[in-house]
């Protein structure tokens, strides 16, 4: 029996909770990718920090996306799934010794650098191997993209990056240090931006910048807009694939990029967010004093994500095919508050044994699990294995 994309009786056969990767629908978002980005000034690089289950990252790189690692356990991922090092770059507020030395050693693209701190270390590690490093710097554009406050990165209160009036210091100590080559800038404005007035608004400022930057007598060869792209979490089977044309015709009609220079993009969530499913089973449905439980057996320990930001992921009860004609709270089994997918939420009626997907949990969903109440973390099965399993 299929349920709209999922093998419910092959699930059946599956302890869960645990994720299903439709790897078809995560085939097909690669291809619109290369269908709206095919200049060969622009380079797609995936954020492995989304997702980075070997067989998503398989996908990934054979599609020719390089690698947007914040870790050096991501640049090793990247390298052991095919990356070309010359395609990776190293992002990341704190970037530990080990981890430079790792980027330095591998000879990745680039270093998207946050601070003259960090310049300076970079620089004499560097140093140390006889090496140049080439880095982009990051810039704190002050640009609100409007989404939840955990997940906003470019205001002028964030952590991360250089501030404007900062950069012009940046960069003479670029030019300055001996082992440092200067790409370019590295923006990043933040996550789940759906509204491209943001991007048109990053535009804006990066042809600010570059001009003033282009003014100093520095040249700027790279320009990384970083990602951002969000997913319709509401209506996953009717608008299954991000909006990848709007987003790269905001760049490719209002960016002034120069022949020489080259485009960056680092997406995640946009690329795997819609792939992914968390299947998990219903153990009880509790009846309370105002409310109605639905009681799963998969927690905020599987998919953090709504406890977090208090995001909203659609569920389907894919044992029941019938009307949507309940509403419930579903929630799991950790010993937290928190701990609840959605509340007053219509879905087919629920039974004890129904199996619930949990949609559009690609990203920042297995890769963010943990075994708080010393759980079991979630294990994975993919469109493409899920006919290879051996009935009980």
């Amino acid at each position: 029996m299929m349920t709209g994309r999922f093998p419910v009786e092959s699930f059946q056969q599956i302890d869960t909770p645990f994720y299903y990767y439709d790897l078809d629908l995560l085939r097909h978002t690669l291809g619109i990718i290369a269908d709206y980005a095919p200049e060969p000034n622009f380079h797609v690089h995936y954020a492995l920090k989304a997702c980075a289950v070997p067989e998503v990252l398989r996908e990934i790189v054979s599609a020719g996306l390089g690698a947007d690692c914040v870790s050096g356990g991501e640049i090793r991922a990247a390298l052991e799934a095919g990356v070309p090092a010359g395609r990776i770059v190293f992002a990341g507020v704190a970037k530990a010794d080990w981890e430079i030395a790792l980027a330095l050693d591998s000879d990745i693209l680039c270093f998207n650098v946050e601070s003259v701190e960090e310049l300076e270390v970079i620089s004499n590690m560097a140093a140390g191997r006889g090496k140049t490093a080439r880095v982009c710097l990051r810039v704190n554009p002050d640009i609100d993209a409007h989404t939840h406050q955990n997940i906003t990165t470019g205001l002028a209160d964030n952590k991360f990056g250089i501030q404007m009036s900062d950069l012009q210091r940046a960069i003479e100590v670029c030019c300055l240090l001996p082992n440092i080559e200067f790409l370019g800038l590295h923006f990043h404005i933040g996550s789940q931006i759906t509204d491209m007035q943001p991007f048109r608004n990053l535009c804006m400022r990066i042809n600010t910048l570059v001009e003033q930057t282009e003014q100093s007598g520095v040249i700027v060869r790279h320009i990384n807009v970083g990602g951002g792209l969000g997913i319709n979490y509401e209506h996953p089977n009717h608008i299954p694939v991000a909006d990848f044309e709007a987003y790269f015709n905001v760049f490719r009609r209002m960016l002034n990029l120069r022949p020489e220079q080259t485009l960056h993009f680092e997406l995640g969530r946009s690329v795997v967010a819609p792939c992914g499913s968390l299947i998990t089973r219903v153990l009880y449905v509790k009846q309370g004093k105002e409310k109605q439980f639905a009681i799963v057996d998969a927690g905020m320990t599987d998919l953090i994500r709504p406890a977090l930001y208090n995001a909203f992921h659609r569920i389907e009860n894919i044992s029941n095919n019938g009307p949507v004609d309940e509403t419930y709270d579903v929630v799991g089994p950790i010993c937290e508050s928190s701990d609840v997918f959605v509340r007053n939420f219509s879905m087919a009626v629920a039974h004890r044994g129904d199996l619930l997907a949990i949609r559009s949990a690609g990203a920042y969903g297995e890769i963010m699990a943990s075994q708080y109440n010393l759980r079991r973390l979630p294990g994975h099965i993919t469109s493409d294995n899920i006919g290879k399993l051996k009935k009980k």
